[in-house]
């Protein structure tokens, strides 16, 4: 199966998640898993991180720490994810060496560009949809992805709102992968090793 799905953390982290994200990569469409949590005490951090990245080896997903080098780095994860003003790529990309560097691109030309230029491994775009992770996110339309596809070498990933009725159509304008976080977390009707069988 196509690993296809970007997977990101809910923003708390329970002791019943850790059986949960087991269930969800065993089903092997994940690609990624982006730990994302902020304002959360730096040992508790590391903890976490442990824990997971036991069951993300396990699964052979990919272990990104959200907005923190320094963090990746310590902790030998596979990367780090940066928004805007997360501090310098150029920093980052000479921290992590080999390392997986992604970039968020919200819905500008420039910005991937710039990324590319620093040459982050993929960049991403959004908010596609209406977001519950992030409601005031930037909007993306569909035209970026179309110039994505023709202009940028590195895979790209589409966030904001992704669910199983609206994934393939980002998909056929050019994403590599769908990065998902409330569908499979906070989803009322399904539960996480279900919601995750719906993106073949």
């Amino acid at each position: 199966m196509k690993r296809l799905v970007y997977l990101i953390s809910p923003s708390k982290i329970n002791e019943k998640f850790y059986e949960d994200l087991d269930k969800v990569l065993s089903f092997k469409n994940v690609k990624f898993f982006q730990l994302r949590l902020k304002n959360i005490k730096k040992n508790k951090i590391l903890k976490i991180i442990k824990i997971v990245q036991k069951i993300t080896k396990k699964h052979k997903v990919k272990l990104i720490i959200n907005d923190n080098y320094a963090l990746a780095c310590k902790m030998n994860a596979d990367g780090c994810h940066m928004g805007q003003l997360d501090g310098s790529f150029k920093i980052a990309r000479k921290k992590l060496k080999k390392k997986i560097l992604g970039v968020t691109c919200h819905n500008s030309k420039s910005f991937a560009i710039d990324a590319i230029k620093n040459k982050a491994d993929y960049v991403a775009f959004g908010s596609f949809f209406k977001s519950r992770l992030k409601p005031k996110a930037k909007k993306a339309d569909l035209n970026i992805l179309k110039w994505a596809k023709k202009n940028i070498k590195k895979p790209i990933v589409v966030i904001g709102g992704i669910d199983n009725l609206n994934y393939k159509k980002l998909m056929n304008y050019g994403a590599k992968y769908i990065a998902l976080s409330s569908f499979i977390w906070d989803n009322p009707k399904l539960k996480p090793e279900l919601a995750i069988k719906k993106f073949k």
